[in-house]
């Protein structure tokens, strides 16, 4: 077993599952009671009532006028790690039981984020492309990473459920950037520049409550929303605080390195920030001892 630890959690099959595909699907691992929770706390963040620190809150600016600050506009909150009631998701039992069998017991909470899937059949404004998350994580080994990600109400292929192409957490990381489609582009909704549509592609249907724990080299993706509600996940990228930080200086992360800096430098009126040092902020421990991240 290269990609999973043994610690008695996971049965062989899941193991070998894992290993093989570079995914795991655990239904009904969160309660409906925490996900009304987290919920509740994404509206009051929509209606400005909380305003946690450093979060990065991402809207469809054309909706605004029409809905004022509200859950139809907002379709992202990213870096909740400085709000305690979202945090809580990256600190459940129940989760990090799991997470320890691909990170270890000393775990690093490193990205968050809650998705707000907005209804979006013509100008597929929220489709995100195929990509690998290790391209935005400066940060290894890959195989000491992982993200839980988890469905707050049913995702199917009509409101954009995940997207995967299984086996590929086995290959390297690939060049991504800004596809060349017509229409608008999310800002750092990177894809990969060169998709081999020859590998088969799951739609991995979920209830609320199903949570999917998946390999930073997986090849995942998620389609357009058609219904007229919305699709609602929470994830949180982990990993073991003994990975430890690279340089992406001449690798094909360099120019997303230079655009996330960009970003921080405008946010928070800095004249000079790194790469490392968003991470820093971002990063939170969730058990065991911090060692390197």
């Amino acid at each position: 077993f290269s990609y999973t630890l043994d610690n008695n959690v996971l049965t062989t099959e899941q193991r070998q599952f894992y290993e093989d595909n570079g995914y795991l699907l655990i239904k009904k691992l969160v309660s409906d009671e925490d996900i009304e929770r987290f919920r509740k706390e994404f509206v009051r963040i929509c209606k400005r009532e909380v305003r946690p620190a450093g979060a990065m809150i991402m809207k469809k600016e054309a909706l605004r006028s029409q809905y004022g600050q509200s859950e139809s506009v907002v379709n992202k909150v990213q870096d909740f790690q400085e709000d305690e009631e979202l945090f809580r998701y990256c600190t459940l039992p129940e989760v990090l039981r799991y997470v320890e069998c691909f990170t270890g017991p000393n775990i690093m909470a490193m990205h968050t984020m809650l998705i707000n899937k907005l209804p979006d059949s013509a100008t597929q404004t929220f489709l995100h492309p195929m990509h690998q998350d290790l391209h935005y994580f400066p940060f290894r080994p890959a195989s000491r990473i992982v993200c839980s990600w988890t469905a707050m109400e049913r995702a199917d292929q009509d409101n954009g459920c995940l997207v995967v192409q299984p086996g590929t957490h086995k290959l390297d990381l690939k060049p991504h950037g800004y596809p060349l489609k017509e229409g608008k582009i999310n800002k750092l909704f990177h894809g990969l520049l060169d998709e081999d549509e020859k590998i088969p592609k799951v739609h991995l249907v979920m209830e609320k409550g199903d949570t999917v724990f998946f390999h930073p080299l997986l090849i995942h993706g998620s389609g357009i929303n058609k219904t007229s509600g919305f699709r609602k996940s929470i994830s949180c990228h982990f990993a073991s605080s003994e990975c430890y930080y690279i340089d992406v200086k001449k690798t094909s992360q360099e120019h997303l390195e230079k655009e996330l800096e960009e970003m921080a430098r405008r946010k928070y009126n800095l004249t000079s920030v790194e790469l490392r040092d968003i991470w820093n902020f971002r990063a939170r421990l969730v058990q065991g001892e911090r060692i390197n991240l």
